[in-house]
């Protein structure tokens, strides 16, 4: 092959790449999502630089969004908020609320995002025996899945979980780990508990990412301001060329996609 045939060939497969991303997503100039990662638990069974020393192998400006505590009301306009940019993001739901809004976890679910666990009611873990904190956890991982099943939607047998508050014991790290379940930090924080303005919860995300420069971003979709800030956030990572990471427990079978690998769109 010569040089005019190798360049004809690397400019056709970025136009079909070009085009197999326009298909995935229906909105010219959308965000996107660049790639998808298989996050496995014998690899990463501890994620996060808030909490832990090791974190997702993520590229200069890629990022993992990840939101707490739902579902609730707000949860929509943030589902609608990632559709209109044709992103996928991890849900850490709390399973008395799943319970209580199953048509909610399901269309998470359908949207092709991950649904991920954080306890059946929020409660500090640290302050409860380990067997009651374990029942906790248990209890709303269960209450997640069950929805899953109902709606016929595949439950990967890795479970990606978040402690509350961030407040875990070693008892239970121990358990997690050996029963192959991801716990999750985060890299940083929108810090969306606190209350403030949309625009002032843009500027201090923001800023706090032009520091970092990537990872696992936290936020609260039952947070009004988080659900507000949303669009405009997204519309921020394309303006800044950051790119949107979907990470996803492995399936039942065999990894169709190794972690920290680059799918073609």
């Amino acid at each position: 092959m010569n040089a005019s045939t190798a360049l004809a060939a690397i400019v056709t497969l970025g136009i079909l790449g070009s085009a197999a991303q326009a298909a995935d997503c229906a909105r010219p100039g959308a965000l996107g999502t660049a790639r998808t990662m298989v996050v496995d638990a014998a690899k990463y069974p501890r994620i996060g630089t808030k909490s832990f020393p090791q974190t997702l192998p993520l590229d200069d400006h890629e990022v993992v969004l990840t939101f707490d505590d739902g579902p609730a009301a707000t949860t929509p306009k943030v589902l609608k908020a990632l559709a209109d940019e044709c992103v996928k993001a991890t849900f850490f739901l709390v399973g008395k609320p799943a319970a209580e809004t199953p048509g909610l976890v399901k269309r998470i679910a359908a949207e092709g995002h991950t649904v991920a666990h954080h306890t059946w009611t929020h409660k500090h873990l640290p302050s409860l025996t380990y067997a009651d904190a374990l029942a906790e956890i248990d209890r709303g991982i269960a209450a997640d899945e069950a929805i899953l099943r109902r709606n016929g939607i595949a439950v990967s047998p890795t479970k990606f979980f978040r402690f509350p508050y961030f407040e875990s014991t070693p008892a239970l790290l121990d358990t997690l780990q050996a029963r192959g379940i991801v716990v999750w930090g985060a890299d940083l924080w929108a810090s969306d508990w606190n209350v403030m303005t949309p625009e002032v919860q843009l500027k201090l995300i923001t800023d706090r990412l032009k520091t970092t420069g990537k990872g696992i971003i936290l936020f609260h979709d039952p947070r009004a301001q988080t659900a507000e800030m949303m669009p405009a956030f997204l519309r921020w990572l394309r303006d800044n060329q950051y790119r949107v990471v979907h990470a996803v427990p492995p399936p039942a079978g065999p990894p169709v996609v190794a972690a920290g690998s680059h799918a073609t769109r």
